[in-house]
Formats: structure tokens, sequence, C-alpha cells
């Protein structure tokens, strides 16, 4: 039934939490309408604030008549909705909830570090702000380790929730190294994470919606105004 509905999605092609309901739609075969905001960050479209008035944010997924927000919780829906393989979730019970969890780290604290390093006032704000995201790498790198068992993405042999819900830091992370000169991926404190990226940006489910390094790179100093 689900599957006959009209699936329309409004993202935004800079938004890496778009990024996140495209893969999981492209991973579960969803054939879905995209509505672009091209000018998210200035002008917000009347179906974007009808559909999600209280956060006013992308990616917003409408399913026939429901309207599902907040990036993370419209990859679970997408995964729930239509239970085709592959699952995005894992089976077990345990390791959904770990996944859950390592995705709510990224959200709070691997964001709120990557802000810190944006918004950084003077060199010693700097030092410390980078400080804490490198300390936040580290964790996910030592998570990937234990999850991914040696194999290619955190869940394994193919990519689910939390591989999803970490690719949201690539392009803000691509753009904090260009504008600082920081390498915050680095082989001798990140390998499984920079091996683990190549992968993903490779992915056939990734390809077709993740901006380049160039275009988001471009793309912050058109909206940060630097030259």
């Amino acid at each position: 039934m689900a599957q006959k509905d009209t699936v329309k999605l409004i993202g935004s092609w800079s938004s890496p939490y778009s990024l996140r309901a495209r893969v999981a739609l492209h991973l579960k075969s969803v054939k879905y309408e995209y509505l672009d905001e091209p000018d998210v960050l200035k002008e917000k479209s009347e179906l974007l604030l009808k559909s999600n008035p209280i956060h006013k944010k992308v990616p917003v997924l409408l399913h026939g008549d429901l309207s599902i927000c907040e990036s993370l919780n419209v990859v679970q829906y997408v995964d729930e909705a239509w239970p085709s393989v592959p699952s995005i979730l894992p089976s077990d019970a345990y390791d959904r909830a770990s996944a859950r969890f390592w995705a709510q780290y990224i959200d709070d604290k691997c964001f709120a570090a990557v802000d810190a390093v944006v918004g950084a006032k003077d060199d010693e704000g700097k030092m410390a702000a980078a400080g804490k995201l490198m300390e936040c790498l580290a964790i996910l790198e030592d998570t990937f380790q234990k999850t991914s068992k040696g194999l290619g993405f955190f869940g394994g042999e193919t990519i689910g929730y939390l591989d999803i819900a970490c690719s949201a830091l690539l392009g803000p992370i691509s753009v904090i190294e260009a504008f600082s000169g920081v390498k915050f991926l680095r082989l001798e404190t990140t390998p499984g994470l920079i091996k683990w990226a190549e992968s993903f940006r490779a992915h056939e489910a990734v390809k077709p919606y993740m901006p380049s390094v160039e275009e988001v790179v471009a793309f912050a100093k058109q909206k940060f105004n630097v030259q």
C-alpha cells in the first residue's frame, strides 16, 4: 500500500542532512519526486514551511499526506515503510540500539565540534575547538573499527544506518579543512574513516547525490563571503 502512495522529498543539494534521506530512498529503490530548495539559507518555500513548521529545515519526506521531518527520523521511516531488502537498521536489537546511539552522538557531539571550529574567534579558541573535533573523530574511528569487523562500512559489508548518519560529516569537514588548512581525517589517526569515506563516496547509492569537495567548498565560500 505504502509503495503506491505519492512520495516526495524536499531537500537541498548542499545539505548533508538531505544526503542521508536520498541515500536511504535509493537503497530501498523508492521512486520519488525530488523538490530542491536552492535558496534554503535565504528563502524557504511555502511547501517547506507548511511541511515542517517547527524547525523549517530540510529534509522533509512527503509520503501521501504525511510529513516526516528530521533526517535520521526520515531514514528510520524509510526503512520501516519499505521493509524490502536491504535493511538499513540492523536486525539485532542491540546492534540497532547501538547504531541509534552513535548516530545521535554524531548529531549532538560531532556537529557541535564542527560548529565550534567554524565559530572560533581567536587562535586559542580555534585550537581548542580543533582538538575537540579530533577527539570526536578518534572516537568514531574506534567505533568504526569495532562495528565494521574489518569490512568496508560501519554496518559491515553494506551501507547501513550508521554509515548514512556519519556521511553528513564529510562535507562540513571538507570545508573546514579547506578553510583552516588543518587535516582532521589523517592516515595516522583515522585510517579506517578515510578508507570508509572513499568507499562511501564511491557507492552507487551515494554518487548521484553527494556533491564534490570542490562544490561544497565553493558553496561555503559564497555563504560566508570568502574569496
